[in-house]
């Protein structure tokens, strides 16, 4: 498309030639300048997204690191980083564009044939996942890029070798989505072990362990079908827009890759994050299940992806988690919040968990009860019996409670006792899936 522009064209009228082409509705979408800045770029094999949002503390380093790894790995490429900033004022953007690559080009080994590009563009509005993707998506597709990676902006211990890892099987390979996995301490990532991971294997029939986060590889043509079909305005303001992406992957029986990263960051979190995290991966997970019905009620059983190192390694040293809390918010929460789980829960279900609430009862929340759980709650979702927000919220004690349950059968448990644990968990969701079915059906 670049070269069969007139050299004769001005700038703002080559802006709209490829605003006409990429069929953009939102005019403030992608600026003139963004657009005049890849022009000058020219078509790419590599493209690197980094999307941002005041990250000036860590962004310098990460930059360094990604561009070592383009020089290690892709020596003879085009390559472009492109940052999609969502309104940074601690000066992100100018440290991202700022970085020579005299600044990181070795005085031996590797050395770039040609230019590394870095160029940046602010977007309107509150900070998105969403919005940068799709401006990530957007330069992909202008760009002819070959093979891509999105890259999380605050990965202190990123490492050069996680850009090869995550784009040769897509340049190299022929594939179209890798997805990372990591070595974590077993009791981080609860959500995904006991909620998401599981779910999806079950109903998908790919045993994918990290659909949901913030760096992943893509092809160009996974790339270009999903920003043209993802729905860019459906007032979701782009919450899980990369589990979408992962799906969208699944469904559309693209060639999906896992590779081993490392060790991901451990992230604090404090109990007041829960449940906007439980609407950006577990409302969207419901959300996309709604629309993927044709798609998982056909699938029986679950296979694996081909994975590059190890699906999964666990670290056990010991870890403060306050235990006794997390029992308490879940009894309270079933004890406050009756009058919604009367909606949401069958009659068999929600006894079992008030058993489980009350004080001085041996407390279980088994693998089969909470996998019901999960499906009701999905079910009950898909029909709107109450709003789906509230559902969502609503999962948030009784999450606490099967969490809790996890700790106390892990608390001493080895590597194998975890994985045992979370594939018993897998199992069991792809056990009682024709449960669901069923809930589904008799809904609908």
């Amino acid at each position: 498309m670049m070269e069969t522009m007139s050299q004769g064209t001005s700038s703002r009228g080559r802006a709209a030639v490829i605003r006409t082409e990429l069929k953009v509705e939102d005019e403030a979408f992608l600026t003139d300048d963004f657009l005049r800045q890849l022009i000058n770029v020219g078509e790419v094999d590599i493209l690197v997204g980094l999307p941002t949002h005041n990250n000036a503390k860590t962004i310098g380093s990460i930059v360094h690191t990604i561009r070592n790894g383009l020089l290690q790995a892709f020596p003879r490429e085009r390559a472009v980083i492109i940052n999609a900033d969502g309104g940074s004022r601690d000066g992100t953007p100018e440290v991202v564009t700022g970085i020579s690559i005299d600044d990181v080009r070795p005085t031996s080994g590797p050395y770039a044939l040609r230019t590394l590009h870095s160029i940046s563009t602010k977007y309107a509005g509150s900070p998105s996942s969403g919005v940068a993707l799709r401006t990530i998506l957007a330069a992909a597709e202008l760009l002819r890029a070959k093979a891509c990676i999105v890259m999380s902006p605050v990965s202190a211990n990123i490492e050069s070798e996680w850009l090869s890892k995550l784009l040769r099987p897509i340049y190299r390979d022929g594939f179209d989505l890798v997805t990372p996995t990591y070595r974590r301490h077993k009791f981080e990532g609860l959500l995904m072990t006991n909620l998401l991971y599981p779910m999806i294997r079950a109903l998908y029939g790919v045993r994918i362990r990290e659909a949901y986060t913030p760096e992943f590889g893509f092809s160009s043509r996974l790339g270009s079908q999903f920003l043209g079909q993802n729905n860019w305005n459906d007032g979701t303001g782009g919450a899980g827009v990369e589990l979408r992406f992962t799906l969208s992957a699944v469904t559309g029986g693209y060639r999906i890759c896992q590779s081993f990263l490392g060790e991901k960051d451990r992230v604090e979190r404090n109990a007041a994050d829960l449940v906007p995290t439980l609407r950006q991966t577990v409302g969207t997970l419901f959300s996309a299940v709604e629309a993927d019905f044709p798609v998982w009620s056909a699938v029986a059983g679950s296979q694996p992806v081909p994975t590059t190192g190890s699906e999964q390694e666990v670290l056990l040293e010991p870890m403060r988690i306050n235990r006794k809390r997390l029992r308490e918010m879940f009894s309270t929460g079933v004890a406050e919040l009756e009058s919604v789980f009367q909606s949401i829960l069958s009659r068999s279900t929600l006894t079992e968990l008030q058993r489980l609430a009350r004080p001085g009862e041996e407390f279980h929340y088994s693998a089969e009860l909470w996998v019901r759980t999960v499906y009701e709650f999905a079910a009950s979702y898909q029909k709107s019996v109450i709003s789906r927000d509230h559902i969502i919220q609503a999962l948030a004690p009784l999450f606490r409670g099967r969490a809790f349950t996890f700790l106390m059968e892990n608390r001493n448990g080895s590597a194998n006792d975890v994985e045992n644990s979370i594939e018993g968990l897998c199992l069991a969701f792809e056990r009682l899936k024709p449960y669901l079915l069923e809930m589904w059906k008799s809904r609908e």
